[in-house]
């Protein structure tokens, strides 16, 4: 079984970060397996100059990786970025849910964060957009629910109910 996907994007200090930061917190509350990937449009850079695993890069490893007592990490030298799929794939099959920040344009459902003062106009279509969150009434109607960003137990209870996470017993 696929492991669901949902998508938190908004404009830039539109509130993704801590939305998820919260979101995340309330789904370990709950005792649920999360991974979060965050799309970023510049190069990204992980290692510290100095280090071993920093060494290793400059001299040419395509991949390094660190492993400790509670964390691994694997950098990896591309010459294109991964596809979201690709990612995916390489993840554990043990997780419950996958929270992306960012990937506007992948087809997954979508969770959109909204902040007054914060231009760009929407960015999820309709059929995408499972949810809004923001902090001042938006007129939307019935047909797309709106969460405040600190009401994210009842985020959580919605992403259930969507069938999107399973409640762990206990």
């Amino acid at each position: 079984m696929a492991i669901p996907i949902v998508a938190v994007v908004g404009w830039h200090n539109a509130g993704k970060t801590t939305f998820i930061e919260r979101l995340v917190a309330e789904l370990k509350r709950r005792g649920l397996r999360v991974a979060t990937i965050k799309h970023s449009r510049e190069d990204i850079e992980l290692d510290r100059p100095g280090t071993d695993t920093f060494r290793f890069a400059q001299a040419g490893s395509d991949v390094i990786g660190i492993s400790g007592r509670h964390r691994m990490a694997l950098i990896e030298r591309r010459e294109t970025e991964m596809g979201l799929g690709e990612i995916v794939a390489r993840l554990p099959e043990d997780l419950d849910l996958i929270i992306l920040e960012g990937y506007k344009q992948a087809k997954v459902p979508k969770i959109e964060v909204i902040r007054a003062g914060v231009e760009g106009g929407r960015i999820s279509t309709p059929e995408e957009l499972l949810a809004l969150i923001a902090d001042e009434p938006v007129d939307e109607g019935e047909r797309i629910k709106c969460f405040a960003s600190t009401d994210v137990p009842r985020v959580a209870d919605f992403l259930e109910a969507q069938g999107l996470i399973v409640p762990k017993n206990g």
